[in-house]
């Protein structure tokens, strides 16, 4: 176990890292049983839902809803603030520390990535990779269909046109849209 904590700590300090290690496939599989039962609960089972979700992320505010289905690697790794709103299909690869806000309001089949992989095939193929975090700040709006790239920092009252691909950080007080997406007003 001593060389996967050794492991974890690179990915979480992005470092190149071992993603095959058995001890990350057993914690992923782990993540998605426990997210198996949350997609599959009755939709208005909210109490063992928010049950789910609480004993999946790092830490989530009191008031929050997801739509079913979610998904995300660890969970542990993600961090949500108070009046979180996630509607369908939100995917977070959360290898590196994904933290959103208080207010956020994500719109269906938005996906927030942290993993990052060699662009060298040979190397990609050995199953190393590394992961960059993610930072979303408050009263934050992600239109549906969008992507946050790993390393993106977002500023607080930021909106984020639907089908946007965000692959730089931006500051506060701007609506972003495209690909990439690029600042298109500032509020």
């Amino acid at each position: 176990m001593e060389d996967f904590e050794k492991e974890w700590n690179k990915m979480l300090h992005g470092e190149v890292y071992d993603a095959v290690h058995p001890e990350f496939l057993r914690r992923l599989e782990e993540t998605r049983g426990r997210l198996w039962t949350f997609n599959n609960l009755h939709p208005s089972d909210t109490d063992r839902q928010k049950a789910i979700i609480r004993e999946t992320l790092g830490h989530c505010g009191q008031r929050f809803h997801i739509n079913q289905p979610f998904r995300c690697d660890y969970g542990c790794n993600i961090f949500i603030g108070e009046d979180f709103f996630a509607n369908f299909n939100l995917t977070i690869l959360d290898e590196a520390r994904v933290s959103i806000g208080d207010h956020a309001f994500i719109g269906p089949n938005v996906s927030i990535y942290t993993a990052c992989h060699p662009l060298d095939p040979q190397q990609r193929n050995t199953g190393v990779e590394w992961a960059e975090p993610v930072a979303i700040g408050h009263n934050v709006w992600i239109g549906g269909d969008a992507v946050i790239l790993p390393g993106v920092t977002i500023g607080d009252n930021v909106v984020i046109g639907a089908g946007a691909v965000v692959t730089k950080s931006f500051p506060s007080n701007v609506v972003i849209a495209g690909n990439p997406a690029r600042v298109i007003k500032e509020l």
